[in-house]
């Protein structure tokens, strides 16, 4: 019979419940909070990470000639391609992807570092850590120019047959596209049809204390909602950010909520200002809208 090993410890054990607890405690501190903050594109960022389902926008990366994009997903999960399209060759590095690390910036900056060596045809499978901070590749000032996708078949730069691998690929990406839309004049106000109804999904850069306050001082007042056929629904938490919630009617479309959305980031910022005290019923809102939030992991 071999010896044990005395450096295990069993499964139901003081120590392994410590061991355990201390590895939890380890991953949530290697969790960056705000991965992408800094940036200009930060809130159009996090939403092309979160749930927007097709888009692509040029990145600008510094000291090449070679065309970036920045994109959804792209075809197997991976975190980036090269290929040609006419006679350049592009780029394209994903944000949602099957192999992610503990912060998406670096992984992002890993991405490119990859691709402005790579060659045409090649793919990066899997997530690697940038050796440079996402800052010092691209330039941090300038906002995303996004195009919203209503299929997948800008994955392919060819005309794809008919049955093949590619085409059931892509006919099966398609088919769970929900249509979204950035709603225009807003930054990362995004729109999406979900089915039973539609949401506005606004991805705010305030502080969250600070913006959690300013919600209950709207809300308090009468102001949280974008209009006739809206309602908030909630907030959630994703990459350091809250992200207010409206759920709307599916009769209109994306940019019919420009203006109402536009007027309740008016009473938001205007709020924000505000320094006095919480009045009775704006506590009472603010608990009643923390008890609505999640945080997306």
């Amino acid at each position: 019979m071999g010896r044990s090993n005395r450096n295990t410890p069993k499964a139901d054990s003081n120590r392994a419940e410590k061991l355990a607890r201390r590895r939890e405690a380890q991953a949530a501190a290697s969790v960056i909070a705000r991965p992408f903050e800094g940036l200009a594109a930060e809130g159009d960022l996090v939403a092309m990470r979160e749930f927007v389902p097709s888009a692509t926008a040029p990145l600008p990366v510094k000291g090449t000639d070679r065309k970036f994009f920045v994109a959804t997903v792209l075809p197997g999960a991976v975190n980036a391609i090269v290929r040609e399209e006419g006679d350049d060759v592009v780029a394209y590095v994903a944000l949602q992807a099957q192999s992610r690390g503990s912060d998406p910036a670096t992984d992002l900056a890993g991405s490119i570092e990859w691709a402005l060596e790579s060659k045409v045809g090649e793919s990066l499978p899997r997530a690697q850590a940038g050796s440079k901070p996402l800052a010092e590749l691209i330039d941090a000032a300038e906002p995303l120019e996004i195009t919203v996708h209503d299929t997948f078949d800008w994955w392919f730069n060819s005309e794809i047959p008919a049955g093949s691998e590619a085409a059931v690929v892509v006919e099966r990406a398609n088919a769970a596209i929900m249509p979204s839309a950035r709603v225009e004049g807003l930054d990362a106000a995004w729109w999406v049809d979900a089915g039973e109804k539609a949401h506005i999904r606004w991805v705010r850069k305030e502080d969250e204390d600070a913006l959690m306050l300013a919600l209950a001082r709207v809300h308090a007042a009468g102001g949280l909602t974008l209009g006739e056929g809206s309602r908030y629904a909630g907030s959630f938490r994703t990459d350091g950010l809250l992200v207010p919630v409206f759920d709307l009617e599916r009769t209109r479309p994306a940019q019919d909520w420009a203006a109402g959305t536009a007027e309740f980031g008016e009473r938001l910022d205007k709020a924000l200002a505000a320094t006095d005290e919480l009045t009775v019923d704006e506590r009472r809102a603010r608990d009643g809208l923390r008890g609505r939030q999640i945080t997306l992991r």
